[in-house]
Order: structure tokens, then C-alpha cells, then sequence
């Protein structure tokens, strides 16, 4: 089995949301400046991990992402599934074909006791569980937006206030008015 980077960032991400949802929806661009993930391939994962309930989205200033189930319910099998990562160490893809169509190959029941260990024990991990391990580490969780602000070396022009009217109609009344 090969675990691709579409598993190890979901699973990264995930872990990174977890951490700092208490403060609100969590950013994707916050998490990709965090973990160095680019933000599009984020938008990709996030996209999959909301269709499996994983991640619920809010929309506009202050939104962001928070998890969909609390973090004990939530598996990294759950994750690597749900961003459509096989866990799968045959050849055949569990097919029994591995033989060109021939059947089974000799090791095909080595390659499946596998998967069923390998999905077993990423079954057993539970997010909030990876999450407590990173404090354990030592992790210090800001809760504040990491974020840099672009700073302009330009002063900020004030919109101009002219005194006009925005409609037709407001036209008219001005000149009924004098």
C-alpha cells in the first residue's frame, strides 16, 4: 500500500482544523499557510471531505471550515476514504485477477490480510486522538488568525461624498423640488 499526499494532507488538515475550531471556522488559506499545503489542492480535499460530512463550510467574512462530527468520531480511515484513497496493497485492487486474469497470484491472501489489518488499525485512530498527541508534543494552539495582512505603502484614499442623486427617480424629485 502506498499512501499517497492526498491521504497524508486530508489527514494533516484535518488534524489542523481540529486544533483551532474552537475559536470559530477555521480558513483554508490559514491552514495551507500553516502546513505549506497549496490552497487549491486544500479546496479540492475539503470539496470531498464535505460531501462525507467530515467538514461543514461556512460562507462569507468570519466563515471557514469546522468539523462535521466531533473529533471522536472521526477516523483517519474515515478521512483516507473519504478523499478517495485506496488502502489497498494487492495488485488486482481485490479483483483476484492478479494474474493478467488468470486468478489469484500466490501472495494475493498475504496482500488482503493486509488491507483488513491496515484498515482495522487506521479504523482504531480517532482524530481527536491524533490531536491530543500533538498537544502532548507540546503544541501551542494561536487562536488568532496567522494570517499576514498586505500592508500598502500607498495612504488610503476616502471615497469621495458627492451629494448626487443614484436614481431617475431621485432626479425627477430634485427638479420638482426647485
Amino acid at each position: 500500500m502506498r499512501l499517497t499526499t492526498k491521504g497524508r494532507f486530508a489527514v494533516t488538515a484535518m488534524i489542523d482544523l481540529a486544533l483551532r475550531q474552537d475559536a470559530g471556522p477555521v480558513t483554508l488559506a490559514a491552514i495551507s499557510q500553516r502546513q505549506q499545503i497549496s490552497l487549491s489542492y486544500l479546496e479540492q480535499l475539503f470539496g470531498k471531505l464535505r460531501r462525507h460530512n467530515l467538514v461543514e463550510s461556512t460562507r462569507g467574512p468570519g466563515g471557514g471550515y469546522t468539523l462535521g462530527r466531533k473529533s471522536t468520531d472521526i477516523t483517519v480511515a474515515d478521512i483516507i476514504l473519504s478523499v478517495d484513497e485506496p488502502i489497498d496493497a494487492t495488485h488486482c485492487g481485490g479483483k483476484e485477477n492478479c494474474n493478467g486474469g488468470d486468478g489469484r497470484c500466490m501472495t494475493h491472501d498475504l496482500w488482503a490480510s493486509l488491507n483488513s489489518k491496515m484498515v482495522e488499525f487506521l479504523d482504531s485512530v480517532t482524530l481527536q486522538k491524533l490531536v491530543d498527541d500533538q498537544l502532548a508534543k507540546g503544541l501551542v494552539v494561536e487562536h488568532k488568525p496567522t494570517l499576514k495582512r498586505a500592508i500598502s505603502p500607498m495612504p488610503v484614499a476616502k471615497p469621495i461624498r458627492v451629494n448626487v442623486p443614484n436614481s431617475v427617480f431621485d432626479l425627477g424629485n430634485m427638479f420638482a423640488k426647485s
